[in-house]
């Protein structure tokens, strides 16, 4: 890629906090129409952004389309506000691409004629040149292919216009994660505890099959004007206004038909703050997540952001980590992940109860970082359910009645364990939303119902 000399002196400017600015634009334009004529720059890219032609031989392998739509809307943060959101296909993250080692992937990325900005889309899940990851333009789509040569979890992002405003179009939610399963599997997860045996106290192993209940994180920041715009200063400052967990603060803590429930008032919160409470948040309602005692469950973690990611869960010990498809711990507390890092999390939990996911960055546990999961029964609704004649019989989980937040679990893969039931969780435009329940996520309201807990 070739820069003019005058597009050098920008962008050495913009690094270096200079007043040259190789722009004729009046101060009165738009944030958008800056960001698409590029502040000025000249770019000489003889062909270097021509599409692939996706005339690989594929012969034995899988082909799987992934289509995607760059699209900016206004979507709600906490408080009862609204930002300038940037998207794919209407929500934050991006839609989950999963599939299996050596498959084809042909990625098409539309931009609707009526968007404001070109967007492009840098999927870190393949090798080829980052030539193909450059803008699309209003009006236009462009497509490549690559090979998923590795397994693991890869981050996929905006590349913003041709680089410039990059940070911009990822950090106001144009990210999203590809799960890329092993040819042959995943692992059987080895659990080591002790017992007394013979009066002393011995290691015991327990094998967990490959199979597992999946779960997807994805760790990001709002830096945000008091209008609800992107704020470049603050980023460069590492100033967050938000530290979200797959686009949302607090997205994942009980809500008032659980405080009802269980305290008998909707308005006694069982979590310290429940910002999405009630019902009439619709697909925003915060929603725990649901897992039986005993259960192997895989939770697939992004690091989106700028700041770092120290993985822990409250309560637990993460039982293995992996990266890449190489077993980097056992038995571990806290992870600790950079930015566009990933890592598969095993875990069982063996006690009813609630754990609290959290990055243990304390700036990023009170501006949103904290997942609730619930494990069994520890609220003891399953006796008061069968008293009142609304279920027959105990259930291992809550999600057997209110399901799992729609946003937080992947696609389906090779050792995917069902969930029970899905419900509409995530930030969702009210068409991605509708598509979502289409797809079969049921809206939190009409399961609550049909319990009689709303």
């Amino acid at each position: 890629m070739l820069l003019t000399i005058a597009a050098v002196s920008v962008v050495g400017a913009a690094l270096l906090g200079g007043s040259h600015v190789q722009s004729q634009m009046d101060s009165g334009d738009s944030m958008y129409e800056q960001v698409r004529a590029m502040g000025g720059l000249n770019l000489v890219m003889s062909e270097a952004f021509a599409e692939t032609s996706c005339s690989m031989d594929t012969t034995g392998r899988s082909v799987v389309e992934f289509n995607l739509t760059g699209q900016s809307v206004e979507l709600p943060i906490m408080g009862g506000k609204t930002y300038q959101a940037m998207t794919f296909s209407g929500q934050v993250p991006g839609p989950t691409l999963r599939v299996t080692q050596g498959d084809v992937v042909k990625m098409t990325l539309t931009i609707p004629a009526d968007e404001g900005v070109p967007h492009g889309n840098d999927m870190h899940a393949s090798q080829i040149s980052s030539a193909n990851f450059g803008a699309v333009n209003p009006g236009e789509s462009a497509t490549y292919c690559y090979i998923a040569e590795v397994p693991g979890v890869f981050k996929y992002h905006c590349s913003g216009v041709d680089l410039a405003a990059m940070d911009q179009h990822v950090l106001s939610g144009m990210y999203g994660i590809a799960i890329v399963d092993p040819l042959n599997g995943y692992d059987e997860l080895v659990v080591e505890k002790t017992a007394v045996v013979n009066g002393a106290v011995a290691v015991q192993q327990t094998t967990y099959p490959p199979d597992a209940l999946e779960f997807q994180l994805q760790y990001n920041q709002l830096y945000l004007t008091d209008a609800g715009g992107y704020n470049m200063i603050a980023m460069l400052d590492h100033d967050t206004t938000a530290t979200v967990v797959n686009g949302m603060q607090y997205g994942y803590v009980p809500n008032a038909v659980l405080n009802k429930a269980v305290n008998g008032d909707e308005r006694r919160n069982i979590f310290v703050l429940q910002p999405w409470n009630g019902l009439d948040r619709k697909q925003y309602q915060s929603q725990p997540l649901y897992v039986e005692t005993g259960q192997h469950v895989r939770i697939f973690v992004e690091n989106q952001g700028n700041e770092p990611l120290f993985f822990h869960i409250v309560g637990e010990i993460l039982d293995r980590v992996v990266q890449g498809g190489v077993l980097q711990s056992k038995a571990t507390e806290t992870w600790m992940l950079g930015g566009s890092q990933n890592m598969i999390v095993d875990i069982v939990f063996d006690e009813p109860g609630t754990y609290a996911a959290v990055n243990h960055d304390y700036a990023a546990i009170y501006s949103g970082a904290a997942t609730v999961f619930v494990a069994g029964d520890p609220f003891g609704l399953n006796d008061s359910l069968i008293a009142a004649g609304i279920i027959d019989s105990p259930v291992p989980s809550y999600a057997y009645a209110l399901g799992n937040p729609s946003d937080a679990v992947p696609p389906m893969g090779m050792n995917s364990i069902a969930h029970p039931l899905i419900n509409l969780h995530g930030l969702y435009t009210d068409e991605a939303a509708a598509a979502k329940q289409r797809e079969g996520a049921i809206p939190f309201q009409n399961l609550c119902s049909a319990i009689g807990l709303c």
